[in-house]
């Protein structure tokens, strides 16, 4: 079963072409006014398109 696509996701995690990044919303916290942010899901982390074509 893969991770459920938060909102900033471009991509399923180990989708090729995309890497893992710093949530830019909350800035790797993955809180934002003490909620899980909507941006990542509460990890800190987004999934992007990585290279440029």
């Amino acid at each position: 079963m893969s991770d459920p696509l938060n909102s900033g996701d471009d991509a399923a995690p180990g989708t090729p072409g995309t890497g893992e990044n710093v949530c830019p919303r909350c800035r790797g916290t993955g809180r934002l006014d003490d909620a899980d942010c909507p941006e990542c899901g509460g990890t800190g982390k987004v999934v992007e398109g990585i290279g440029g074509a």
